[in-house]
Order: structure tokens, then C-alpha cells, then sequence
């Protein structure tokens, strides 16, 4: 190809190189339909291969030809020729009425059925069903509108597609669109060496488990939650802990679904099946609600001391509570935390601006700037300082070029798979060398899609100010936190943050506006603030004019 053909082909070019790597690296994972699409596919005119990606790439499967028009691409009618010929697109396929009329502008539906509509005027659902007295059957396009000059287009490979897009992303929740965001410089990735073995799904049976998963998950999200479901999902062993940990949130969030439903019995089974980290917590819950107060007891007795992150012992310690005065026992003791200091403004309330934006303008001033940071600057700092460890190629972490972060970051291996990585990084807080290496990483990845940094709120200004005022024992200390639970620590962290640049200190801020209150993930960053000795003030805010 030429290189003005390579730029206007981008997302085939990017498409094909997809193909390429799966053709490399999933070999194995392939069936013989796979295996014939990718040596097909290639050996097709580039104005087929291209035609088929745009309607990959577009929503549905069903495509007017008048819809289909695209320069690089010229008459798409000639183009689906051989798309036709090798079965990925009909021609003929049959439409029922709702898919038809989905595709017809509504002056199209007026003309073309007339004398079986009984109100021109009428919407367009409303037209459907003024048809639906007349239609049952389904048609091809071209019976059902022979006077409109145009075809239909039909794709029958979307499952085909989806597992391969499986395969290259590891997910679903990625499109191909990534490369077209990559290659317009809206998205940029990390460089990461990916080892010939490195993949989410390491064998058919992964991908055929993926894919069982996402139609249980799908049947629920349309409203399903019966006892076959459920059999269905956990019917199964998954080897694999990618999908395993796929299996428990499904389960956990059917769970959720039984329990607001007040089948409290089933979403106990369901809870108990589950294996995820929140899932004891809803036992315990569900055991309170139904009165089963000793069961609970002793299930938050077992959370105390098993306790898998600090967000569940600040429950189960909380619950104790409750269930020791049930049960007429001895009252729990539970540390008090260290109250923060409290700031009080009263300011006029302005709706377009939010309480904290408020209170970011009232406290603003020349020689100590406030900053509206929330989770952003804690996060942004270690995952600058961190940079190396965190887009390390362990086996398994990375497995495609567009990943904003490892695919085990949530999980409890992350930070055990790289502690010696880790330990470098934060070494470097010991003897300062950490501001140069926090300069240079943000230099050399700017925009650079992250885990952790937010480029859009962490201008060069805020970067230096922290720098300057953050005592590196007190960046130690949130870093190790964040290390110790990831998904649950770096949310929660104070909202606003002030500088004195010449006295080389800070304050940290959490604004409260009128009858908001502390969540609990505020109240354990503010207790470990107050632990290590970190200024913070939580202020509440009254409207001047209430």
C-alpha cells in the first residue's frame, strides 16, 4: 500500500495488524471458522476488507447500502460482492417489521405502506404498531419496500467478530473503536514488551467461559434472575482466575438484585457462592434483617478476624456493635478515632458552582493557592514515582497495546507480583530523589493513558507545589495505603488541598455542604491522616442566606 492508502485505510491497517496478532499468539485458542476468516479476509480486495470493518465497527447488523458511503471504500455495492460470496453478508436476510421500521425514516414507513396505515401523523412507535396488525411474517428488505432504490446489507459474522475482538482485548468492553481513538491521539498507550504467553484467555475452553459468562450477565441485566440462571453460572469450575473473579461479581450483583427484591434467603445462597470481597458483608446484613442476630454475630465475629481489607473490619467492627446490644452481650469496644479539626463557613450560595468549588474561592489566596484535587493528586503522585513498576510486563498483566493499566491491578496479587519493583520506587522517598524522578516520569509520559494520573488535573503548577510542600514521609505513608488495597483506598482522600510554598506546608480539606455527611471512606482516610500526624480539616458549609 501506499502511504496515502495506509492513512486512509487507518482502521483496517490497525484491524489487520489485530488479526496478524491473534493469528500469532491465539493460534491455538482458533476454530476452523476462525482460522479461514483470518486467511480469507486477507486475501480479499481492500475495498472488501474494508467495507466489512466499517460495519464491524458500526452498531447493529443490519446496514442500508445508501448508508454505507465512504470515499476510500467507492461503490460499497461492488465492495460486498465478495462478502456475499463468502457468506459474511446476506443480501436477503429476512427483517421483521420492528428491525425494518428502525431503518426507515418515517416518510420512507408513510410511502412505502400507506394503505395499512390508518394515521400518517402518527410517532414512529406508533406507526409500528399500526403495521403490526397486518405484518407477522419476516421479509427481506427488498419485498418489504420495493420501491426504494436501495439494498440491505446484513452482517453474519458479529459472534465471530466478538470472539476474536475477545481474544486480541481479553474483554468486551473494549471496541475496536480503540484504534481509531489511538491513532486520532485522543487515547495513547504505554510501550509494554508482551511476552509470546502473555493473555488473558490461555484456552478455548477461557473463551468459551468468557463468553457463557457475558450471556448469563446480559439475560440478568434484561431483568433475569431465576433459579436456571444461577445454575448456569454456577454450574461451572473456572480454572481460570480472570474469569473466576468475572463469576463472583456477576454472582454478587445478583445477589444485590435478590436482596432489594427481599429474597433474603436466596441472597444468602447466592452471597455465600459468590467468593467476592463484599459478598460477607451482605450475608451479615441479610442475617440482621431477617433477625437471625447470633448468625450474624458470629459471622462478623469471623469478618473481624479475617478481616480482608479495611473497609470490611470498619463494617463488621460496626456491626458488632449493633448485634452485641441485640443479643443482650457486653458492649463492644471499638478505637475512637482522632476527630479531625472542624472549619465552619457560612457562604452565599451560588448554583452554578459546586459547595467545594465555594469553598475553594473563599479560601484562595495569592500566597497559599487551594487546590480542587479530590483523589487525583495522591494517585497522580504514585503513579508517577511508581511509572516502572506498575506497567512492568509481568506474565499476564498486559496481553494487547491498548491497555491504560494492568489487567491485575485490582487484584490481591498486584502489588505481591511486584513488591521488590515497588520497594525501588518508594526507596527513592528516602533520599530525594524522588522529585527528579516525579519530574522526568511526567515529562516523558505526559497524556499517556494511566491508572492513576489524571493529566487533566494535575498541571505542572500543582506538581511543583506538592513537591515542595509534601513531606515525603507523609507521600510514604499514602503510597504504602494505596498498595495495601488499591480498589478500596484510592477513592475517599480529602477534596480540597492548600499550599504555603514559603513556609513549605499544606493542609488537606474535606468540604461537606448542607446535609452531607462523612462516607465511610472518608472517615478511614481521615483516620489515618490523623494517625500520621497529616493536616486535615473537614469543613461544613451553611448557605449565608438559608
Amino acid at each position: 500500500m501506499s502511504s496515502s492508502i495506509d492513512t486512509r485505510f487507518y482502521y483496517l491497517h490497525n484491524f489487520r495488524k489485530a488479526l496478524a496478532w491473534i493469528g500469532d499468539r491465539h493460534a491455538d485458542l482458533l476454530d476452523a471458522r476462525e482460522e479461514a476468516f483470518l486467511q480469507t479476509f486477507d486475501a480479499l480486495p481492500w475495498s472488501a476488507q474494508a467495507l466489512l470493518m466499517r460495519m464491524i465497527m458500526r452498531k447493529g447488523v443490519h446496514f442500508r447500502a445508501s448508508k454505507l458511503n465512504y470515499e476510500e471504500i467507492g461503490c460499497c455495492r461492488q465492495a460486498a460482492t465478495a462478502l456475499i460470496a463468502n457468506g459474511w453478508v446476506l443480501d436477503d436476510a429476512p427483517l421483521p417489521l420492528d428491525a425494518l421500521l428502525a431503518l426507515l425514516r418515517k416518510d420512507e414507513i408513510v410511502s412505502s405502506f400507506a394503505a395499512q396505515l390508518s394515521d400518517h401523523r402518527a410517532r414512529k412507535d406508533e406507526l409500528l404498531a399500526q403495521l403490526a396488525l397486518h405484518f407477522e411474517d419476516s421479509q427481506p428488505f427488498a419485498s418489504w419496500c420495493p420501491t426504494l432504490d436501495d439494498a440491505l446489507y446484513s452482517l453474519t459474522i458479529d459472534d465471530l467478530s466478538e470472539r476474536l475482538r475477545l481474544m486480541f482485548f481479553g474483554n468486551l468492553r473494549q471496541e475496536w473503536s480503540e484504534f481509531v481513538l489511538a491513532d486520532l491521539g485522543i487515547f495513547r498507550y504505554e510501550s509494554v514488551d508482551f511476552p509470546a504467553d502473555s493473555r488473558a484467555l490461555r484456552c478455548r475452553a477461557d473463551v468459551d467461559d468468557y463468553l457463557h459468562l457475558q450471556r448469563c450477565r446480559e439475560a440478568f441485566e434484561a431483568g433475569e434472575a431465576s433459579a436456571e440462571l444461577l445454575a448456569l453460572i454456577d454450574n461451572r469450575h473456572y480454572a481460570n482466575p480472570y474469569i473466576a473473579e468475572r463469576r463472583a461479581k456477576l454472582l454478587f450483583r445478583i445477589g444485590q438484585h435478590l436482596e432489594r427484591a427481599a429474597n433474603f434467603e436466596l441472597a444468602l445462597q447466592v452471597y455465600a457462592n459468590s467468593g467476592y470481597g463484599a459478598a460477607r458483608q451482605r450475608r451479615i446484613r441479610v442475617l440482621e434483617r431477617t433477625l437471625r442476630h447470633q448468625e450474624a454475630f458470629e459471622l462478623a465475629s469471623q469478618a473481624v478476624a479475617e478481616a480482608i481489607s479495611d473497609g470490611e473490619l470498619q463494617l463488621a467492627e460496626r456491626a458488632l456493635v449493633r448485634l452485641s446490644r441485640h443479643l443482650g452481650l457486653p458492649a463492644q469496644k471499638r478505637g475512637k478515632a482522632q476527630a479531625p479539626a472542624r472549619l465552619d463557613l457560612q457562604l452565599p450560595k451560588t448554583p452554578m458552582l459546586a459547595v467545594e468549588r465555594l469553598v475553594q474561592q473563599h479560601l484562595q489566596c495569592s500566597d497559599a493557592p487551594v487546590h480542587y484535587v479530590e483523589n487525583t493528586l495522591i494517585c497522580g503522585l504514585f503513579g508517577l514515582l511508581c511509572w516502572p513498576a506498575i506497567f512492568a510486563a509481568v506474565p499476564g498483566a498486559f496481553f494487547h497495546p491498548f491497555q491504560h493499566g494492568p489487567a491485575d491491578l485490582l487484584t490481591a496479587e498486584f502489588y505481591a507480583r511486584r513488591r521488590e519493583l515497588f520497594a525501588d520506587c518508594l526507596a527513592q522517598l528516602d533520599d530525594d530523589r524522588y522529585r527528579d524522578s516525579i519530574r522526568q516520569t511526567y515529562r516523558d509520559k505526559f497524556g499517556i493513558q494511566s491508572p492513576f494520573v489524571h493529566w487533566g488535573v494535575l498541571s505542572e503548577t500543582l506538581l511543583e507545589q506538592a513537591l515542595d510542600c509534601l513531606p515525603a514521609a507523609h507521600l510514604q505513608a499514602w503510597f504504602r495505603r494505596l498498595l495495601g488495597d488499591i480498589q478500596a483506598n484510592r477513592s475517599g482522600m480529602p477534596d480540597l488541598i492548600q499550599f504555603w510554598p514559603e513556609e513549605k506546608r499544606y493542609r488537606m480539606i474535606e468540604v461537606k455542604g448542607p446535609g452531607d455527611r462523612l462516607q465511610d471512606n472518608q472517615r478511614r482516610w481521615l483516620a489515618f491522616c490523623a494517625e500520621h500526624g497529616m493536616p486535615v480539616d473537614v469543613c461544613y458549609v451553611q448557605w449565608a442566606d438559608a
